[in-house]
């Protein structure tokens, strides 16, 4: 599937070391709102997608933060080379190096190992989408932070870069949304003559399942949501003005 290049996206050569920052990286290698989790959420979520294009957005996306992760490697490794063990020590990267020396291990600032309880990949596209874009927000915000503790060029340029990148996933999720809305939208509808309330009906038959989890939410919900009457149910279910045209004249 992947053809790989090898170099970074982004040229990191880092000449001063600075365990210290090495440690705060760490945190986008293997953390909450890390490239790790990042990749493994949008190749995971890539099979939920309706269509080609919103599943080519997912691959693209979660294949490009493999080479983010393959940057933030990149640069805690040349943080910590050289370093002395007791420098290490002093400047906050003993805990690190007691358990895993100058290695890179996929774990948060803190050493709390990564885990797949940092992601979720559901069967509903739109959650889907709704948490990635939230993810890359936090994301964002989380090289800000690191930026703001940087004082090195060589540390600081590359990490906005991946900044700037969580904005274009951003807006590529917002566009990845908006394809699948439409394509729910597009869903055929037809008018039912029978139905008392003359409403369009989703031949859809997932429909029963959710009308029937909307309930079983509510138990004692005094008006409890019928298949027939659409305005109860989220998503983007229409009714049919066509055909509400026809009728009238």
């Amino acid at each position: 599937m992947w053809v790989y290049d090898k170099k970074t996206e982004y040229p990191i050569n880092i000449k001063k070391p600075d365990p210290r920052m090495a440690k705060l990286i760490l945190t986008q290698y293997g953390g909450p709102n890390g490239e790790l989790a990042a990749s493994l959420r949008y190749l995971s979520q890539r099979y939920a997608m309706p269509n080609k294009e919103s599943k080519a957005i997912l691959t693209d996306i979660g294949t490009e933060e493999l080479a983010h992760f393959e940057m933030i490697g990149t640069m805690i490794s040349q943080l910590v080379k050289d370093v002395p063990p007791k420098e290490l020590e002093r400047m906050g990267f003993g805990s690190i190096y007691a358990i895993h020396g100058k290695g890179v291990y996929p774990s948060d600032s803190n050493g709390v190992p990564f885990t797949a309880a940092y992601i979720e990949s559901m069967s509903d596209p739109i959650t889907n989408l709704n948490e990635d874009m939230a993810a890359e927000q936090k994301a964002r915000s989380t090289y800000e932070f690191l930026i703001n503790m940087a004082d090195d060029p060589d540390v600081i340029e590359p990490l906005r870069f991946l900044r700037e990148r969580e904005v274009v996933h951003y807006q590529r999720f917002g566009e990845a949304l908006r394809i699948v809305q439409e394509a729910m939208r597009r869903k055929k509808m037809y008018y039912k003559p029978n139905n008392p309330a003359g409403l369009a009906v989703n031949p859809n038959p997932d429909i029963k399942d959710i009308v029937e989890k909307l309930n079983m939410a509510n138990p004692v919900n005094p008006n409890p949501v019928s298949p027939l009457n659409i305005h109860n149910i989220p998503g983007p279910i229409l009714p049919d003005t066509k055909q509400d045209n026809k009728k009238k004249q």
